[in-house]
């Protein structure tokens, strides 16, 4: 079976959707590319056969191009839309469409506050559509390495992670695009560069953070929102996670990686974007024949040299995943509860920096907007 797809918003990052389209072709066909400027939405149509033709593929249907995404979805009636507009806008397409009764695969962050995620889950329970949150980096390969060995038990007790991110952007960035770091309709880096290592940290210590203590800087970027930001995370299991996220490292992106750390096992996924396993330490190698060298050398590091290298690999395994959920009855790993975790994590650090305090979870009624002004005062 094939189900028909539309992109809303053709930037930056629509350009790993129409990779993701291209490599599940047998399963999905591009009908639809929509951005409020024209020309956008055209350069992705084009990308999107050019790609096709060049890996001897063809369209099943047109590609049509609107400005309109409403417009679009009645008349085109695709089975699924890619939200990847600005992320302050995901909520109100998100529900739009699936109201519409189309299927959504929405990049991150969900929302920007804890009401509009929960209405997003709520629209996608109403409607009976799948909602599927855009955190592809769980299917990195070391990290769905880590994760079977997490499952396996294979840590004993767990004690601590740590997600770093140390990139770097500059003003030239955020000038690109005038929405990029503010609180409207952004967030910081937190919310738009660290978010996927937030999330995968909180997944890998069991999804069950209870407490946050933050702390927010804005250092050198001219912005509204946070260029750094650290905290410590409590989980009901005794378990602590640490974050330390910046767009301030010079001269230009670093590393993004995640440490996990255990009564019987260490492991170290790093590289630009948690991409290359680094330590790979277990007490019962012996029984998996998974020694430190031998895993290191069996091709799970996926180095990018591109300019969307920090993007990662794992669109295309996300949409096989969201195909299996919606043809075949799977399980779909990154539905609209598991997107929100790293959600609010986020925001209860913005509320923890601004009140001082540490904050409990589950966390209610907290936007970025509440954080405008803040730096300053």
């Amino acid at each position: 079976m094939i189900i028909k797809g539309a992109i809303i918003g053709c930037g930056r990052i629509s350009h790993k959707h129409v990779d993701a389209f291209i490599a599940n072709d047998s399963n999905m066909k591009l009908i639809g590319c929509c951005d409020i400027v024209y020309e956008r939405a055209s350069e992705i149509k084009e990308e999107y056969l050019n790609k096709l033709e060049k890996n001897n593929l063809k369209p099943f249907y047109p590609v049509e191009t609107y400005k309109d995404y409403k417009e679009m979805i009645k008349k085109i009636k695709p089975d699924f839309v890619v939200v990847s507009t600005e992320s302050g806008y995901h909520p109100q397409i998100t529900i739009e469409a699936l109201s519409l009764g189309v299927h959504v695969i929405c990049e991150k962050p969900m929302a920007l506050s804890i009401s509009d995620a929960d209405r997003m889950i709520e629209a996608s329970k109403k409607y009976n559509k799948l909602l599927c949150v855009s955190f592809q980096n769980r299917f990195n390969k070391p990290i769905q390495l880590l994760k079977n060995a997490i499952n396996q038990g294979r840590f004993g007790k767990l004690l601590y992670g740590v997600a770093n991110i140390r990139w770097n952007r500059g003003m030239d960035y955020y000038k690109q695009a005038p929405w990029r770091g503010t609180w409207e309709l952004d967030g910081g880096t937190l919310m738009n560069q660290c978010t996927h290592n937030i999330d995968l940290l909180q997944w890998i210590m069991g999804e069950d953070a209870n407490e946050v203590y933050g702390v927010t800087k804005r250092y050198l970027r001219e912005i509204e929102a946070e260029d750094f930001g650290a905290a410590i995370i409590k989980f009901k299991s005794g378990a602590v996670g640490i974050i330390e996220g910046t767009a301030d490292i010079f001269p230009k992106n670093l590393e993004e990686t995640l440490f996990v750390s255990g009564e019987k096992a260490t492991v170290k996924i790093g590289g630009l974007a948690v991409n290359k396993i680094e330590n790979w330490r277990f007490s019962d190698a012996d029984k998996y024949g998974d020694y430190e060298e031998k895993v290191i050398g069996e091709g799970y590091n996926l180095e990018d040299k591109d300019f969307q290298a920090v993007y990662g690999f794992g669109h295309t395994p996300l949409y096989k995943n969201f195909y299996d959920a919606l043809v075949n009855n799977g399980k779909l790993l990154i539905d609209g509860e598991a997107g929100k975790k790293a959600l609010e994590i986020i925001l209860a650090i913005y509320k923890s920096s601004k009140i001082g305090k540490p904050v409990k979870l589950p966390l209610k009624n907290f936007s970025t907007l509440n954080m405008k002004y803040i730096f300053d005062k």
